[in-house]
């Protein structure tokens, strides 16, 4: 059968890996390639090199530009010198008797004669040999070449003009040929197994209708015609020294109630992240998936985009126009776990239970049902190594967030307690080849893309995480701070106001003080709205589809708490920021993706957009961007660790300094006070830049203006030498900055 593999024919080789050789066809009256070293060109500009002239025309030119004399002969054959001389010695015009054969001088009385009977012969640049008697006792003699010629002939560069010039583009190509699978064509793989015959889509396929209306999954051979080729046409961004990352997934980021496209995200969501003062977003959901509600978490197809958003070329176009607006793009990538999917996943790929996975109890997710990778096994490195490759150098991607890593690193996927002692991360519970695993992902990452940021998710703090391979790390960049968010959800679930406790909040935010300039933070992300809770706008605010027409004094709670909670997590404990689309206006709705629970309802899968431009919405938008733009001239995530030196849990006051920056913040949901005291490290005169009660934030206006210029006094308080004296108006925070040094 054509286009199969069989033993010894294309087939499987000593290491036990098929191989199908899919041949193009010449078209009818076309002749294959005279030369063997005629190739066509399918990497720099598809037609380079192309000029349409005769293949002999180029290698007559080459003979008489190029070659000098003598240069261009080649042996055919490495026997050819020893036939000749045998041919003198023994053939028919040869001596045919001892007589005629005479005596054998000796070889270097033949040299000389050799050399005397060239001596007229055309010079050429080849290199000249002389034989040389070092007068040793056995008589040995050297061969040596002319060093002259012999370093003329290495200078000479190789024709590579020429050969490019032979190369012919993919036009020349498609003219010549048949595409054995042409651009958009469908197809599967046709496995024989003693089990009986499977049919699978490849493991490597590049674009995948995982259910096409409900009939069976497909692989798309994605090759467009040269004239439709996409072209990048931006440069990478620099990387900033402080990410403020825009977390968002693609399918419901629109306004209708339907998955939204990746063109549909480029012409409207990328303006609004570049707007809102964000350098980065970071994509979920992007690699394909046939269960739509898994919000794209259960991969089925690794090196394929989502083909529901759109095609190859459409992501790329989204990130080269995010790369266009200044904006990395990051993705959140899956290789903790797989779909248990069979028919368009990698589960039981070739008939088999270990292929690609354990077996066993490990060979499914505890909990979620997802099958679990063998990191042991060569082929699935080889497999989820060349996955982070491909969509960094296919798609030009910049970073990646490892997803769930707990559930890798441990055969109980991360579902025990952990105390932080430093035995519960070396037992037999650890997963140690899912630990030199990510030690070569970001080995291999970090060597072939040194500008490359990779973050870990990890729910236990795995000790080293961020710390250098070469130190026993596992060598990620930064790594996500979760038991913020969780504090914060804890709090506005089960705390009322007046007992939050200043020191949780504190020893959370800072909890780790080794890697402080490796951490991630965020209020919330995507798992408060989607993984089956509430967004914090809904738990502030109520449940309504639009915040600004509920109580006033809801309203404002709700305004105050949200701006303060993201304001002290953003500039107390990060280095890196996150933010999911749509949190930065106090989004009304949890995201419900389309599932049997809800009739297959898309009313929760968007963001509602219309809200920017009204009330409430209006003024938590401004004060994110404010926010955004507060790091972006005064560097806040990349200064050193902030000096906390203020936590009264009875006034319910926080207060700290991050190179030049005062923040003071007061919880208290009635207190307000006058004249509060607070350490200073600088004496002089300090301005209030951001305040989160001003009237344009939605907040009360209650810092009038002779109250935003304050003095420091030389007094020492809370360990400092100066003391600034302040008004700090209930549920509200102020940013200082140093506006004049004074020494007193």
């Amino acid at each position: 059968m054509e286009n199969s593999a069989k033993e010894g024919h294309f087939g499987r080789d000593d290491y036990g890996y098929w191989l199908i050789i899919v041949e193009d066809k010449l078209r009818d009256g076309e002749q294959p390639d005279e030369y063997f070293f005629q190739e066509y060109n399918y990497v720099d500009d598809y037609d380079k090199g192309d000029m349409g002239i005769p293949v002999d025309e180029i290698m007559k030119r080459m003979d008489d530009e190029y070659w000098e004399p003598g240069e261009d002969r080649y042996l055919k054959s490495r026997f050819e010198v020893p036939a000749k001389l045998y041919e003198q010695m023994f053939g028919p015009n040869g001596p045919q008797t001892e007589e005629e054969l005479g005596d054998i001088p000796d070889a270097e009385t033949r040299y000389k004669a050799w050399k005397e009977s060239h001596k007229d012969d055309p010079v050429d640049a080849t290199p000249r040999y002389h034989v040389i008697d070092d007068g040793k006792k056995h008589d040995i003699f050297k061969v040596v070449a002319d060093r002259e010629s012999y370093n003329k002939f290495k200078a000479k560069k190789p024709p590579l003009a020429y050969w490019i010039e032979m190369r012919k583009g993919r036009k020349a190509w498609l003219k010549k040929y048949i595409p054995a699978i042409s651009h958009e064509s469908r197809y599967r793989v046709y496995f024989n197994t003693p089990s009986g015959p499977l049919e699978r889509v490849p493991a490597w396929a590049t674009y995948v209708l995982p259910d096409v209306d409900g009939k069976q999954s497909f692989a798309v051979h994605w090759e467009p015609p040269p004239e439709s080729i996409y072209k990048w046409r931006h440069k990478r961004p620099k990387v900033p020294k402080s990410l403020r990352i825009y977390e968002c997934h693609v399918g419901i980021s629109g306004s209708e109630p339907k998955v939204t496209s990746f063109n549909e995200f480029t012409l409207k969501v990328l303006p609004h992240v570049q707007r809102a003062g964000y350098n980065a977003i970071q994509l979920i959901g992007v690699l394909e998936h046939k269960d739509y509600s898994s919000v794209g978490y259960k991969v089925t197809n690794f090196f394929a985009v989502s083909s529901r958003f759109g095609t190859p070329d459409d992501f790329k176009h989204l990130v080269n126009e995010a790369h266009g607006l200044g904006l990395l793009v990051f993705l959140d990538i899956v290789h903790s776990y797989a779909a248990a999917d069979e028919m368009v996943g990698l589960s039981l790929f070739d008939g088999s239970n270990d292929c690609f996975f354990h077996t066993g109890k490990r060979r499914y997710h505890k909990h979620w049902g997802t099958r679990m990778f063998k990191y042991e096994d060569v082929d699935v490195l080889h497999f989820l190594l060349s996955n982070l490759k491909w969509w960094v150098m296919e798609y030009q991607i910049d970073g990646f967030q490892f997803h769930s890593l707990s559930s890798m690193m441990y055969t109980h996927n991360g579902f025990a307690s952990f105390s932080g002692d430093i035995e519960e991360y070396c037992n037999q519970y650890v997963d140690k080849e899912a630990l030199l695993y990510l030690m070569l992902a970001n080995e291999m990452l970090h060597e072939l893309h040194p500008e490359i940021i990779t973050i870990a998710e990890d729910v236990t703090m795995y000790p080293g995480l961020c710390e250098p391979i070469n130190q026993g790390g596992l060598g990620f960049d930064y790594y996500v701070n979760l038991s913020a968010s969780e504090m914060w959800l804890w709090f506005l679930e089960n705390v009322p106001d007046h007992e939050w406790n200043m020191d949780k909040i504190v020893s959370v935010l800072v909890s780790n003080k080794h890697n402080a300039n490796k951490v991630l933070t965020y209020a919330e992300n995507h798992n408060q709205s989607i993984s089956g809770g509430r967004s914090f706008a809904e738990l502030l605010f109520g449940e309504s589809k639009e915040h600004s027409s509920g109580p006033q004094d809801l309203i404002l709670r709700g305004s105050s708490l949200h701006k303060m909670i993201k304001l002290i997590t953003f500039t107390l404990s990060s280095c890196a920021y996150l933010n999911f689309i749509g949190n930065e206006f106090g989004h009304p709705n949890r995201i419900e993706f389309p599932m049997p629970s809800n009739n297959f309802s898309f009313s929760l899968a968007n963001r509602r957009w219309d809200l920017l431009d009204k009330g409430l919405h209006r003024d938590l938008f401004s004060f994110d961007k404010d926010m955004m733009r507060l790091d972006e001239n005064e560097r806040i995530l990349e200064r050193s660790p902030p000096n906390l030196h203020h936590v009264n849990n009875s006034t319910m006051v926080i207060s700290y300094m991050r190179g030049l920056l005062l923040f003071i913040f007061n919880f208290h949901p009635e207190n307000s006070y006058e004249r509060y005291i607070v350490g200073a490290e600088e004496g002089g005169e300090y301005q209030v830049i951001l305040d989160t009660d001003k009237i344009e934030y939605g907040g009360l206006g209650r810092l009038k203006g002779d109250q935003y210029l304050r003095r420091t006094t030389k007094k020492r308080v809370d360990g400092l030498r100066y003391s600034l004296e302040v008004s700090l108006p209930s549920r509200s925070a102020q940013v200082y900055k140093l506006a004049r040094i004074l020494r007193i």
